[in-house]
């Protein structure tokens, strides 16, 4: 997908909760985060030239940590992000720069998602596709999510998670096999 096709597409996940334009860009801080992340993967990923790429991921980070003070979302440049995807909520989420985010994913406010483990363990989590995260979770780890799994709120995961997985607690434990069907 192009940088735009990313950028309209998390801006229709955003309004398919019933944002409207205004709303969406002017007052929700979970698409300023994405968009601002967006156009700075893009300059990570995409742009060759040494010293226009150094200055403007340097101009980026500016403009990350800006975001990062105003929203308290933290999504580094080098993360991977699938298209569609929505912060809910205002603050506390941080995404590890190794992380591997799929399509069509939720995270609600206060996730953590970052890296745990010792020697060949040591990792950052892969999370699949329609994968809701609920609020105040912490995934860590060299761990899988599967697609369409459901963390529940103020979870910790540092074990795989199948598909269509719904878990929940502390350590985070399979509570349902229902899946993020009609979370996403």
């Amino acid at each position: 997908m192009t940088l735009l096709n990313l950028i309209v597409s998390d801006y229709k996940k955003h309004q398919k909760y019933g944002a409207t334009f205004l709303v969406i860009v002017f007052l929700t801080q979970g698409f300023w985060a994405v968009f601002e992340y967006r156009i700075a993967h893009f300059f990570f990923k995409r742009l060759r030239i040494p010293v226009i790429r150094q200055i403007l991921l340097f101009l980026c980070l500016l403009w990350q940590k800006g975001i990062e003070m105003i929203t308290g979302i933290s999504i580094p440049a080098s993360a991977c992000i699938g298209h569609s995807f929505y912060i809910g909520h205002f603050g506390g989420i941080i995404i590890n720069a190794a992380a591997q985010i799929g399509y069509n994913c939720n995270i609600a406010q206060g996730v953590t998602i970052g890296v745990s483990g010792l020697e060949d363990k040591r990792g950052v989590p892969i999370v699949g596709n329609s994968v809701f995260i609920g609020a105040n979770s912490v995934i860590a780890g060299k761990i899988t999510v599967g697609n369409n799994a459901v963390i529940g709120a103020c979870s910790f995961v540092n074990t795989s998670i199948a598909e269509n997985t719904v878990v929940l607690g502390v350590p985070a434990v399979v509570i349902s096999q229902k899946g993020s069907k009609g979370y996403i």
